[in-house]
């Protein structure tokens, strides 16, 4: 199949799906995927984990991040060569926080080295749109090495990138597609301490949305994954006569370590039954 290959995704990224690959995999067995659409791309690990063989429509409603991936794609080496320079430091922390580059790719190479050095690997805003995280004090960074970033713009290479809300991804979906969408979760569940954050992302109302999204995805015969809260409102507002799985994962954002433990999700798919 086109695009079969595993690559490791570049950025530390709250709410990744890394973990889930294998339980996707799983659910879409020897389902053949035309076009892939992830509309809530994040940290890229089920794109880069998924196979599909035609193009990979891919968009998130951060332009900062989908930037990032564009210059990955058209200038890997460039963004390599800036991440060079970065060092690991709260003094180079900060300076690089609040200055913003003109130029592109030295703006990806800061949002790859900010993501990494920072705390938890938050991405957050302040009011005016500053991003505001602070410094992570970790001992040691893994920034990307050259051969990941040339995987990913291997892959990126039949990849549609957009930077806007995840509705408008029903455009380009057409019978035999893949849509995995996998939002910021908005109710609390399992002591969950980035649902507050979440709560101004997306809203319920936004998780109402996604529903009438998915409706229009299986009206066009097309499969869809979803991964969601595990909660007894998410349970009922995405109840569509389709697979529920729950799964479990290790809680790694919010508070301390050794409060962190696992948390319950929920997968929905119409996978074999579109």
């Amino acid at each position: 199949m086109h695009q079969s290959a595993y690559s490791e995704p570049i950025l530390r990224w709250a709410g990744g799906k890394r973990w889930l690959l294998p339980t996707i995999k799983s659910v879409l067995g020897n389902v053949v995927v035309n076009n892939y659409h992830e509309p809530f791309l994040g940290g890229a690990a089920v794109f880069l984990g998924t196979s599909y063989s035609g193009q990979a429509f891919l968009s998130d409603i951060n332009a900062e991040l989908i930037e990032v991936y564009e210059c990955i794609r058209d200038d890997y080496e460039s963004v390599f060569d800036i991440l060079e320079g970065h060092v690991n430091t709260p003094e180079h922390y900060y300076q690089t926080r609040s200055e913003v580059p003109d130029a592109p790719i030295e703006r990806a190479a800061r949002f790859i080295y900010l993501n990494h050095t920072s705390f938890n690997g938050i991405y957050r805003v302040n009011l005016s749109g500053t991003y505001n995280v602070p410094y992570g004090s970790r001992k040691s960074i893994n920034l990307p090495a050259l051969d990941t970033l040339k995987s990913i713009s291997a892959r990126l290479q039949h990849a549609k990138l957009e930077a806007r809300d995840f509705e408008h991804c029903i455009e380009n979906v057409e019978p035999g597609d893949l849509v995995f969408l996998d939002p910021p979760y908005t109710v609390a569940h399992n002591n969950n301490g980035f649902v507050k954050y979440n709560q101004k992302l997306f809203s319920w109302a936004d998780q109402c949305r996604l529903s009438n999204l998915i409706d229009k995805i299986k009206r066009a015969n097309a499969y869809y994954i979803l991964s969601n809260a595990a909660h007894d409102s998410i349970a009922e507002l995405f109840e569509k006569g389709d697979q529920r799985v729950v799964t479990q994962r290790k809680n790694a954002v919010g508070g301390a370590s050794s409060s962190r433990g696992y948390a319950s999700e929920y997968l929905f798919t119409n996978v074999g039954r579109a």
